[in-house]
């Protein structure tokens, strides 16, 4: 019917059939968004009563294995193009974009708003350590022994390259975390690591692979110094905690004269919107802004700047804003394989791969754990489920996604996409029986 009213109205001068044509075949943000939806509402209705699989996971499988059928059916019936179609629509949606531009920012200002302040700042130094140095290790690990290894199975990639996907894939992604989180049962100062670490890693992350990514494909003004690079990675991420204190405070402030939970929750999301706009035009990161937004908001703000209606009103808001983005989010990550090219010639890079982040991982959070101060606030089982409960999500297949055209980018994305898959799919359902086996009491 859009279509037939448009066509009236084109049917006259000056339009034309080209336009009309145009028009047709491009479908604006309200039908993508209603695919996603009405995709999201479907697979998660199927999970919930065949699989059984917790809700994200459950997308993510369900989405996988209709992008496979979806393959194969083009392979078996090459006349009929659904796969190409639905792949057409895909392409419209820049993951990227939709991910690290957009959606982001809501899901981590909606994580860290149920961030228990107190049990964080217990676990400040373990936190601290494995958001920064943890990364930077971990980018170097991987980077270092994914050059080594893809030499002998033959795959050039150079160590810059290698370093790139190292940065991209070795934060914890925050959104796959936190909603790990809700489906185990630990000791609340386990809980404020996971979640504080993963809150923080990925802002740290984030800047860290830009600056690998300069590097790697040069600059025009000549060598970037590691002065100029140390005073990037300090403004970033300094200026995004600075940001997004200033601007939680602002808006604690306007929350803390008024008793309008409408009103209330609506400066909430100006909040979020507003500060990760500025922080990306302030060249800061957007992620630690809004984080440390919804940690001031989500203690300070609802302990003496809301009444309890007002406080249950913006809680539930997020809490639902969560599960929507969520659902929508790992939904793509299942459907995205349908717009990669897979060449299976990188099957051996990407099995290698695996591994190598697992052990990466391993690496990052037992170099904090030799501290003594800070081995003692470990409870038993601590360093495995950090380590096996830190999954990769749509953080580094957005990161992926961002990379320039050239000829390791296929490489990178492949090995990427397998690594997140296998991390949700299997880290995912197994962290569960895990954190059973290792603290029964909970």
């Amino acid at each position: 019917m859009y279509c037939t009213h448009v066509y009236e109205r084109l049917s006259y001068p000056p339009y034309s059939t080209r336009a009309f044509n145009n028009t047709c075949d491009t479908m604006n943000i309200f039908d993508i968004a209603a695919i996603l939806i009405g995709l999201s509402a479907l697979f998660g209705f199927v999970n919930h009563r065949v699989l059984h699989l917790p809700h994200t996971i459950g997308l993510v499988v369900i989405a996988l294995v209709s992008s496979l059928t979806l393959v194969g059916l083009d392979l078996v019936l090459p006349d009929v193009h659904i796969g190409a179609d639905v792949s057409r629509v895909l392409q419209e949606i820049d993951f990227n974009e939709a991910l690290m531009k957009g959606m982001l920012s809501f899901l981590l200002f909606a994580g860290a708003l149920h961030v228990d302040i107190s049990e964080l700042a217990s676990g400040k130094w373990p936190i601290i350590l494995m958001a920064t140095l943890g990364v930077l290790v971990s980018t170097f690990v991987i980077g270092g022994v994914m050059w080594a290894g893809l030499q002998l199975f033959g795959i050039p990639l150079p160590l810059i390259w290698a370093l790139v996907f190292g940065a991209l894939i070795s934060p914890t992604d925050p959104v796959a975390v936190l909603g790990l989180l809700k489906t185990i049962q630990v000791p609340p100062s386990l809980e404020a690591k996971i979640a504080g670490e993963s809150l923080f890693n990925d802002g740290v992350g984030v800047v860290l692979f830009s600056i690998i990514l300069a590097v790697a494909v040069g600059s025009q003004q000549g060598v970037v110094g590691p002065l100029e690079i140390l005073e990037l990675f300090v403004v970033e991420t300094g200026g995004g905690a600075v940001l997004g204190l200033l601007a939680g405070y602002l808006a604690f402030r306007a929350m803390r004269g008024i008793d309008e939970y409408a009103l209330e929750v609506l400066i909430s999301l100006a909040l979020v919107m507003v500060t990760y706009a500025v922080a990306n035009a302030a060249h800061l990161s957007g992620p630690i802004a809004v984080v440390i937004a919804g940690l001031f908001i989500g203690n300070h703000g609802v302990r003496f700047a809301m009444s309890e209606t007002t406080s249950d009103h913006l809680l539930k808001f997020w809490t639902l804003s969560d599960e929507i983005l969520n659902s929508v989010l790992f939904l793509l990550i299942g459907l995205e394989v349908l717009v990669m090219r897979f060449d299976l010639a990188y099957l051996e890079a990407a099995l290698l791969a695996i591994p190598v982040v697992v052990v990466a991982r391993l690496v990052s959070v037992v170099l904090p754990a030799l501290l003594p101060a800070i081995r003692r606030t470990y409870t038993p089982g601590t360093i495995p489920l950090l380590v096996w409960g830190g999954l990769r999500g749509g953080i580094s297949v957005a990161l992926a996604f961002s990379l320039p055209d050239n000829e390791y980018k296929s490489l990178i994305l492949t090995v990427t996409y397998s690594v997140v898959v296998f991390s949700i799919i299997v880290q995912g359902m197994t962290v569960k029986p895990l954190a059973t086996k290792l603290m029964p009491q909970q």
